[in-house]
């Protein structure tokens, strides 16, 4: 079984997704892994290069020219996240008695386990909140702790994906920990947000993004 597709509840099968990048994957499958002696880990560096280059990209924009370098950074890779989020919904039909909690936990393991390639540990927990763990992300060894911003962008637009959808309305995500700060996971929550706590979650945006423009001053 791979390893995005282990999850026990019956809903999940009821989940219906698509893969990302489906024409590269299909090629790489086909073509490479069933034909080659190509070695898999080597794609894990490969991406961690990108990943690293990312970082440098945002943070060279954000020294060269400040807060409106960092905002087309950060926009472009939130546009990123939603041509994912779009690519892995489109077309589907969420079944009619799937909860808002189903459909954005089994959302978010997609997410977590194909396109950033790590291993989760899911919960529902209740009807307006769910949460995981990551226990292995490709970047947690080359990280550092700030790095972990970029996904914020990345998910600012899968969640504009999701919230494209008449069930996904009005959800949010919170970094709760991170293995890069120390911690043995990294945990986040997803919950269906009042107005409020979405105004409170891009102040902390927002403070992070200054943050990281002072860093680059000192």
């Amino acid at each position: 079984m791979t390893h995005w597709n282990s999850r026990t509840e019956p809903r999940w099968q009821e989940f219906k997704f698509n893969q990302p990048y489906a024409k590269g994957l299909a090629r790489l499958k086909t073509e490479v892994l069933g034909k080659t002696d190509f070695d898999p880990a080597t794609l894990w560096q490969w991406g961690t290069m990108q990943a690293m280059a990312l970082v440098g990209v945002l943070e060279a924009a954000e020294a060269t020219f400040g807060a409106e370098g960092q905002r087309m950074v950060g926009e472009s890779i939130s546009k990123i996240g939603l041509d994912v989020g779009r690519q892995i919904l489109a077309g589907i039909e969420v079944p009619a008695d799937m909860t808002e909690a189903e459909f954005f936990s089994f959302y978010a393991t997609v997410i977590n386990t194909i396109a950033y390639a790590s291993l989760e540990a899911p919960k529902i927990d209740d009807a307006g909140k769910v949460s995981f763990d990551i226990i292995w992300c490709p970047h947690q060894d080359h990280y550092k702790a700030f790095d972990c911003r970029i996904q914020r962008y990345f998910v600012r637009g899968m969640l504009e994906a999701a919230g494209e959808l008449a069930v996904a309305k009005n959800w949010q995500v919170k970094f709760d920990s991170t293995i890069p700060a120390g911690a043995p996971t990294c945990h986040f929550t997803v919950w269906k947000a009042t107005e409020e706590e979405n105004r409170e979650w891009n102040a902390y945006s927002q403070l992070l993004e200054a943050k990281a423009l002072n860093r680059k001053r000192t």
